[in-house]
């Protein structure tokens, strides 16, 4: 906010992007101004929006929900471009920008777009342990519900309201309820999986497109993650279909109709569910400048996590539930097509050691706070 006139907030829904924008606001100097593009009399104050906005420039402006009229972006690019004061306008939405039909105006150089996921395994207070926030995840409201019945009704709620009713409306285009129900369903079943849209396809009787269209609106809607395969400069046969993970694993654990530990630990879906859970808090908390990948070949060789700098891969990381861990040849070779020098097996509960290769074996919290950082 001290260097650009706009910053777009963008998540989840439920996620707390409103409860950070006012904090944010109320700790300025400046008064502030929340307006919800949900609430028809808030709609009806931007029914000429160049001169209501323009007549509280004096205000940090809070726009909510702001993917749903796009031809805002136009007129906040001119009002900005009257008045390149910082800190201007919070803008927050539950929808990728690059997704919003009509959004064709850009702010380039007047906006900076920061998402905010749910809540991070770092970021747990110590009364929130980590198989709480693996089975329940990050959304605030089930994490910090009583009771984990209390959690699942939530999300249940939550699975209605915004993937089965709100989610064609976020895009601006017409969304089957009852496919995207299904898809999602799918997914938990594959959920760590390589993408295979024509599989999908014949599963759910409709097109491969259609499908990845709606994959595109899942990710957009920021509770998919596509994992891309990385390429390597190799004559070896890869694998180069992303895999694909439902980002909160407790939406993954409610669309597989897991409420408590018990029934988590002893269903199938657990190793996929503890992948994704490690995967999604990586991605979370990577470096500036990193990209994550995933590495694979047709002859058996496979990397869950592939950190990289450009091209460059930096480091390669091993997810085990188990927590004695036998390394794979796959995962030996892997590493000597990568050539990665910092090389890792991230499992839940032990105190690191080193095996003599080098990999260092170590627990999720030592990972994420020791060695991601660094990398």
């Amino acid at each position: 906010m001290k260097q650009f006139p706009a910053v777009a907030i963008l998540g989840a829904r439920q996620v707390g992007k409103t409860t950070l924008a006012k904090q944010i606001a109320a700790s300025q100097k400046k008064p502030s101004l929340y307006l919800d593009l949900e609430n028809p009399l808030d709609v009806r104050k931007l029914a000429d929006p160049y001169t209501f906005l323009s007549g509280h420039k004096d205000k940090c402006i809070i726009i909510d929900e702001v993917q749903t009229i796009p031809s805002l972006f136009a007129v906040l690019r001119s009002i900005i471009d009257e008045d390149r004061r910082n800190g201007r306008f919070i803008l927050l939405g539950s929808a990728s920008p690059q997704l919003v039909k009509g959004v064709s105006e850009s702010l380039a150089g007047r906006i900076a777009y920061r998402e905010l996921s749910p809540v991070s395994f770092i970021e747990l207070p110590e009364k929130i342990s980590r198989d709480k926030h693996w089975l329940r995840g990050g959304f605030p409201q089930p994490l910090l519900a009583k009771t984990d019945k209390a959690a699942s009704e939530w999300m249940s709620s939550f699975v209605r309201s915004y993937v089965e009713r709100d989610l064609g409306f976020l895009f601006g285009v017409e969304l089957t309820s009852n496919i995207i129900r299904r898809v999602l369903s799918m997914l938990s079943h594959v959920n760590g999986n390589v993408w295979n849209a024509e599989m999908m396809a014949r599963s759910l009787g409709i097109t491969a497109p259609t499908v990845n269209r709606y994959i595109d609106f899942l990710e957009g809607a920021f509770l998919v993650h596509r994992l891309p395969a990385f390429y390597a400069n190799t004559r070896k046969r890869l694998v180069k279909a992303p895999k694909v993970y439902i980002r909160d694993s407790g939406l993954l654990h409610q669309l597989s109709d897991l409420s408590n530990m018990l029934s988590l630990k002893g269903h199938p879906v657990v190793g996929s569910s503890w992948e994704g859970y490690i995967v999604e808090q990586v991605k979370q908390l990577k470096p500036a400048g990193t990209d994550l990948y995933y590495y694979r070949t047709q002859a058996g060789a496979e990397c869950d996590i592939v950190i990289a700098k450009g091209v460059h891969p930096v480091a390669c990381a091993e997810i085990k539930l188990n927590n004695a861990p036998n390394i794979s040849k796959g995962n030996y070779q892997s590493i000597a097509d990568l050539k990665t020098k910092k090389n890792f097996v991230v499992v839940p509960d032990i105190a690191e050691y080193k095996t003599k290769e080098g990999i260092v074996i170590c627990n999720i919290e030592t990972f994420l706070t020791k060695y991601l950082p660094k990398l």
